[in-house]
């Protein structure tokens, strides 16, 4: 049987608060090639690492696989049109909603209960969508194709994983894969700067075509080359994972007894630097959807 060892306080959470959806803008970003493949797999080996602002010593005991980037938009608009035609997820009220078996619930104070039942997945009405629908299928919107799936819920983003037979990454999982072994609080190293990671003010290319707030960039956009002028840094965590800091808050499978709240990690494309560190937790309820978060999957080796 796998375990995990946790020698961990929990951190103090990050309020998760309102975020506007935004816009798409009117004009198409530029489909720029990052040269990093979406598909791609990224080994993380079983042993010890430093979890947490304060460095708690704790044991994965088993090798598993993250992927190397987020899930894109046009990875999410196939697995739709599959989910679809498979009949494990359904059109309702210009919204995709799935069955979930619901928590165990035991009445403690602000704990919501989660029953059975159908559970948004991804809103279809909403403008931040990234993606197209013509009552038929799905597509990803003209120069999003390799951007972050976004606007999606922790149930549509479990339902994703599941459903080619991988997972939502552990806590833990998620930030051993993002920091290694040696303790460092960003996946690159001990510092950031703007050309690292996109974040608040980052002034990359897409932050200056929507504005202060950006938009999120393809996925392993920092990646150390230039784009129109724009000087990357090439910023994998030590396993060569993209993104574990900034663009969007990623999804993470826990569910703590007692709580219905879901965590995030990673920092987003609306966050000041310091709330991409990789210790650094976000939570919402499991149906909330934004712009700055998205997902991606992990599975057994």
């Amino acid at each position: 049987m796998k375990r995990i060892f946790v020698l961990l306080t929990l951190t103090a959470l990050l309020a998760t608060g309102c975020v506007p959806s935004g816009e798409v803008p009117t004009t198409p970003p530029p489909l720029l090639d990052t040269g990093i493949d979406p598909n791609a797999w990224a080994e993380v080996p079983a042993g010890e690492f430093l979890m947490g602002l304060h460095d708690r010593e704790t044991l994965v005991d088993y090798d598993y696989e993250m992927m190397v980037t987020s899930v894109t938009n046009a990875q999410y608009a196939e697995y739709l049109n599959q989910a679809v035609a498979a009949g494990t997820v359904k059109i309702m009220d210009d919204q995709v909603v799935g069955y979930y078996p619901g928590d165990e619930f035991h009445g403690y104070e602000h704990e919501k209960k989660i029953e059975a039942g159908d559970w948004l997945h991804v809103p279809l009405d909403d403008p931040g969508l990234r993606l197209d629908f013509d009552s038929t299928t799905f597509a990803p919107k003209p120069g999003y194709e390799n951007h972050p799936m976004v606007m999606v819920t922790w149930f549509g983003a479990k339902a994703y994983c599941e459903f080619y037979g991988w997972r939502l990454p552990t806590e833990v999982e998620w930030e051993k894969a993002a920091r290694g072994t040696d303790g460092r609080p960003f996946p690159w190293g001990d510092e950031i700067e703007r050309n690292n990671a996109n974040f608040y003010s980052s002034f990359d290319l897409f932050e200056k075509i929507v504005g202060k707030q950006g938009d999120t960039t393809p996925v392993g956009f920092y990646n150390g080359k230039v784009y129109d002028g724009y000087q990357t840094l090439d910023s994998p965590s030590p396993y060569g994972l993209y993104d574990m800091a900034g663009n969007v808050w990623q999804w993470t499978s826990n569910v703590y007894e007692g709580v219905h709240y879901r965590y995030m990690r990673g920092g987003s494309k609306a966050d000041y630097a310091y709330n991409l560190r990789a210790w650094t937790r976000n939570n919402a309820g499991p149906d909330y959807f934004s712009p700055n978060v998205g997902f991606r999957c992990a599975r057994d080796k």
